[in-house]
């Protein structure tokens, strides 16, 4: 793969790092995903569920990549008489990386207030339990940056409960191409998707399969790729973030395939010829087990679609926190792509 498109890969996951879109709350996200592919002259469709589906060419042996772009979040779920806020969690946010967070709280008339998360009574030299004090839903709240003291206050701003609570997700891109910033998972393997896209419009990539584009919004919520994938789908490739930490083999700058996650084994000849692929073409890649972790694959298989599946994704650490990877990761991620896509 061209360095040109590992380059875009990177600036088209930023972009879309900065459009909010927890689970629910897609349509900015997704709206620039049809307009960035009906740029590069393809016609990528948005289904009644809200996915993006984007044929890319090519013929026979259907293939579908996979990514999602919706995101952890918050939501309100309670005004307190005191006007600060309680929250539900939008999938699985790590509540240690989420405190002291800053946030932006939007109403349905489209208001926004800023805010921040803290745990309750956050005064060190008030509250000598605070380091002991529990980090959950019920003793952790939002504290807007408002003139706020009961819940009436607040309910005159407009707020109320259900109103999503978005998340900074503090993106940096260092001179040593580390990438960190909150929901990596799974916004930089589509902006590989859409980088990869580029390749196949300016002629840099030949597609031997017919290849298809699937932008899923539910996958934190467990139902992404229920449905919205073409009918005549016979591999799912779903690019993910890989898992970086303690007995896993996978760095930030791999491409991790994975063998088996907490719903079971993924396809042993698709994950198979993968490994075969990475060998063949000297990509760095990692064999790993991810032990806590779910996908689009299961999803797509629960709802009855009868393809072979595997999963990828570069090296991501710190997951549903503040994560970190790196452009080499990206790197070798496309390249498996590419050769699966384009044999």
């Amino acid at each position: 793969m061209d360095p040109t498109y590992v380059q875009r890969a990177v600036d088209d996951a930023v972009r879309l790092l900065e459009i909010d879109s927890p689970t629910g709350y897609t349509q900015g996200v997704t709206g620039h995903l049809l307009d960035a592919l009906r740029a590069m002259g393809f016609a990528p469709v948005r289904t009644r569920k809200g996915s993006v589906v984007c044929p890319l060419g090519g013929e026979g042996s259907p293939l579908a990549l996979a990514a999602h772009v919706d995101t952890l979040g918050l939501m309100v779920r309670q005004i307190k008489p005191d006007g600060h806020l309680r929250f539900a969690r939008v999938g699985g946010p790590s509540l240690n990386a989420v405190e002291t967070e800053n946030v932006s709280v939007v109403t349905r008339a489209g208001r926004r207030y800023t805010g921040v998360v803290q745990a309750d009574n956050a005064s060190t030299h008030v509250n000598r339990e605070l380091g002991a004090q529990k980090r959950d839903e019920d003793h952790m709240e939002i504290l807007l940056d408002e003139l706020v003291s009961s819940a009436q206050d607040v309910r005159a701003l407009g707020i109320d409960v259900g109103d999503y609570v978005l998340l900074d997700p503090r993106v940096r891109v260092t001179s040593s191409g580390f990438i960190r910033s909150r929901f990596l998972d799974d916004k930089l393997s589509a902006g590989m998707l859409l980088a990869f896209a580029r390749a196949v419009a300016d002629g840099a990539v030949q597609l031997t399969r017919k290849t298809t584009l699937f932008f899923s919004v539910y996958e934190e919520v467990g139902h992404g790729a229920s449905s919205g994938i073409p009918q005549d789908t016979e591999d799912l490739l779903v690019v993910d973030m890989g898992c970086v930490g303690e007995g896993l083999s996978c760095r930030e700058t791999q491409v991790s395939i994975c063998a088996k996650d907490s719903h079971g084994p993924y396809d042993y000849a698709m994950t198979g010829e993968l490994v075969a692929l990475a060998q063949a073409r000297g990509i760095d890649y990692a064999l790993d087990i991810y032990p806590a972790y779910g996908s689009d694959a299961a999803t797509a298989l629960a709802a009855g679609h009868d393809v072979r599946f595997a999963l990828i994704g570069a090296g991501v650490y710190a997951s549903h926190g503040y994560e970190r990877s790196h452009v080499k990761g990206v790197e070798n991620t496309l390249r498996l792509i590419e050769a699966f896509a384009a044999r």
